[in-house]
């Protein structure tokens, strides 16, 4: 039987390319995001290119109840989940930690903490009935180095430090793998959102140097679900050549 995998935030950048290596690997898939014709159109895509089965689920993270109820109605034939990625996430506002936007605030840590929390306290009981199973949350450099105007942004990672973590001490008796893979400045729809639209403001990120694509992490993400049964990754920091840490980027503009 092939193995299930679930994507939470799969309907663009790093998600998307997730599933698709995961798909090349023969993983039957779960992909989860908002934006269902998105996820319609790559469930389509997968299905034809890999012959693998692909259910798309439309809800967001946020939402504790509509989470609940989406993962308790899986089908039969994609119960069995044996790897989750938590990789829903984003920045909202870049600014001064006294000028910062409340909302924005909430979406952060609604997301990238407790998205996370709600999706992998419904999962990790399936995981520890059969003693088996990987969660791989989607970090970042921000989870481990603060840098100014990102504040609570790097908050919500550093929280997703931590807690994976916590979850690799407290499922280490059930033989359940857990890892962190945190990259730096990746070309996605990252900075767009982050900078509300902003087209110039998101384009200006990524001039002068040639920062991690997608594909980058699901390589990384490859070679940690592609390790024998006694070995785990703990963590992957990845970073584009140019990229030093949060403050150093050198760029040639």
């Amino acid at each position: 039987m092939k193995k299930i995998a679930l994507i939470t935030g799969a309907s663009s950048g790093i998600g998307e390319a997730i599933a698709k290596i995961l798909a090349r690997n023969h993983y039957n898939l779960i992909i989860t995001g908002r934006r269902m014709e998105r996820l319609e159109k790559l469930a389509e895509s997968l299905i034809s290119t890999h012959k693998i089965e692909v259910l798309a689920l439309n809800f967001d993270v946020r939402d504790r109840n509509q989470t609940n109820d989406v993962l308790k109605n899986i089908p039969e034939n994609f119960k069995n989940i044996d790897i989750l990625v938590n990789n829903a996430g984003l920045a909202a506002g870049f600014g001064l930690i006294q000028d910062g936007s409340v909302d924005d605030w909430e979406t952060m840590l609604d997301t990238n903490v407790k998205g996370l929390l709600y999706v992998s306290r419904a999962l990790i009981p399936g995981m520890t009935e059969r003693k088996s199973g990987h969660i791989i949350n989607i970090s970042s450099i921000a989870g481990k180095e603060t840098y100014q105007s990102g504040n609570v942004y790097c908050a919500s990672k550093h929280a997703v430090e931590s807690l994976t973590k916590a979850m690799r001490i407290d499922l280490l008796s059930h033989g359940i793998k857990v890892t962190s893979i945190a990259p730096g400045m990746v070309e996605t729809e990252f900075a767009k959102v982050r900078f509300k639209g902003d087209e110039q403001a998101a384009s200006a990120v990524y001039k002068g140097f040639v920062p991690l694509a997608a594909q980058d992490v699901a390589e990384a993400l490859e070679f940690v679900v592609t390790r024998p049964a006694h070995v785990n990754i703990n963590e992957i920091l990845i970073m584009p050549t140019a990229q030093a840490n949060t403050a150093y980027v050198y760029k040639q503009l």
